[in-house]
């Protein structure tokens, strides 16, 4: 198995591609603490765990808290003596979309919607990033593997989250030149569009538009997002860091 007995921290499992992340995990024999705020989709990935066996923990944490991240890495490494892999994928989107272009979404964009994006995306990401690589330097191994977007080559409606996840791939490149010396890979996947709840919510007109706009005519499936995590946080990845893969249908080759 690709994974077998790596012990791995995932942000976000509560749902979506976060969900799919642990399910591949486990499937790929790793040992897995994943932490969301939201309870009622934590649940859900616990029982579909448990369904797919495994060994797996849930926590309730707020990424952006440094004395959460701190805690629930500390019980890992109590619990499992190491930690070796964290999957960086909590995030969320307070978007400032418009019907009329001609008012300028720009100014739509709220000081609370820019921090609230800032804080989970970008933050959450470092602090996370942080913490972990303390013990990954001590033990001389680790694998970092975060999720940016497409958007982070800019989008609609989304200057914060774009911004968030461009300084996704910022923070993963100076992670990787900051961490090689001590066997740690750190990089990042650009998920173009993918079947998600978040964008269950998309209207069928603007849903036919964006997959107009993908070569491969369809959006992602989660668990083909999850599995280039899962090939990123493996050995088989080892001579890769510092890079950004677009795992979009050739979304960006096309633009």
């Amino acid at each position: 198995m690709l994974l077998k007995d790596k012990v791995a921290l995932i942000t976000g499992g509560g749902n979506g591609i976060g969900r799919a992340i642990v399910l591949r995990f486990l499937r790929d024999g790793a040992k897995v603490v994943t932490v969301d705020l939201d309870q009622a989709g934590m649940e859900e990935t616990l029982k579909e765990a448990g369904q797919a066996g495994g060994q797996i923990r849930g926590e309730m944490a707020n990424i952006t808290k440094r004395e959460d991240v701190q805690r629930v890495v500390d019980s890992i490494v109590k619990e499992h003596g190491r930690l070796d892999i964290l999957i960086n994928n909590a995030g969320i989107t307070r978007d400032a979309l418009t019907a009329r272009v001609k008012d300028g979404e720009v100014k739509l964009m709220t000081d609370e919607q820019w921090d609230a994006v800032l804080d989970v995306n970008l933050k959450g990401t470092w602090l996370c990033a942080q913490i972990a690589a303390v013990e990954m330097i001590k033990q001389k191994y680790g694998r970092i593997v975060s999720t940016a977007s497409v958007a982070a080559i800019g989008h609609m409606g989304q200057s914060n989250y774009a911004a968030s996840k461009a300084g996704v791939v910022a923070v993963t490149q100076t992670l990787a030149l900051e961490l090689a010396r001590f066997n740690i890979a750190v990089n990042c996947i650009a998920p173009g569009g993918t079947k998600t709840r978040m964008t269950a919510a998309i209207p069928e007109n603007i849903m036919a538009n964006l997959i107009e706009r993908i070569p491969l005519k369809r959006f992602a499936d989660p668990c083909e997002i999850a599995a280039v995590h899962a090939f990123l946080a493996s050995d088989e990845a080892s001579f890769i860091t510092g890079q950004c893969v677009f795992v979009d249908g050739g979304q960006t080759v096309g633009a």
